[in-house]
């Protein structure tokens, strides 16, 4: 197993936020938390690298517990993580942004250099040495999970990646993450988009108010209408 969450809670000063949360990601499964706005997915993502003080629970990563590890300690264990905010430096150029990310290879994870990026990503490679901050938001989302992947993390957090972008990018956005999974990356996705979703996961969890509600695969929650509408509906 890649990464097992079990009996997560996390709290923001007295406000409890998530409230015994537990799932699995296999070796090389693309898995879907599912949830609206204010469910739970971003603090989920942020407790499981260490970014909330204020949690319990147990997270093991490629068997390894850590729980109780320092958010550069677990990174450097090869978890990626693509916040939804897009922290891109905006001074720095396409390439001196996938600098900052760079690290070792890894023997259990697949190696990205900025080439095989560029690749992924061929809008970054039409423009390396434009700065961050002359970006569109999908170039910025682009360039934040090729950061991320220069880091050679053999799984990666994605949080949000289609919010907010045309449909042009997202279809890339689906392709390259596609891509991701073929180079060996696993990846746990949080997305409002069930479409977007169902391009891309092996498997599904829906949270709502801080809880899991629903775990299987995307054929499973398909056939649940019931759940898919009282869950995901807006």
């Amino acid at each position: 197993m890649k990464l097992a969450v079990q009996d997560l809670n996390s709290h923001y000063g007295p406000a409890h936020i998530l409230f015994d949360i537990g799932f699995e990601v296999g070796e090389g499964e693309v898995v879907a938390l599912l949830g609206r706005n204010g469910a739970g997915k971003s603090t989920t993502f942020r407790s499981i690298v260490g970014l909330v003080a204020q949690r319990t629970g147990r997270i093991m990563f490629e068997g390894k517990d850590v729980s109780a590890k320092p958010t550069h300690e677990i990174v450097r264990e090869g978890l990626g993580y693509v916040p939804e905010e897009r922290r891109i430096f905006t001074d720095l150029t396409v390439e001196e942004n996938l600098e900052v990310g760079r690290q070792p290879k890894r023997p259990n994870a697949p190696h990205w250099d900025r080439e095989k990026l560029f690749a992924l990503f061929p809008n970054l490679g039409e423009m390396k040495n434009r700065p961050g901050g002359r970006m569109s938001g999908g170039e910025q989302q682009m360039l934040t999970i090729a950061r991320t992947l220069m880091g050679n993390p053999s799984l990666v957090l994605l949080d949000e990646p289609s919010e907010g972008l045309s449909p042009k990018i997202v279809e890339q956005m689906v392709d390259a993450i596609l891509t991701m999974k073929k180079e060996g990356v696993s990846i746990v996705v949080s997305e409002q988009n069930l479409h977007f979703a169902r391009l891309i996961s092996d498997r599904a969890y829906i949270i709502e108010r801080g809880r899991i509600c629903f775990g299987g695969t995307m054929a499973e929650l398909d056939a649940r209408p019931d759940i898919r509408d009282a869950h995901l509906s807006l």
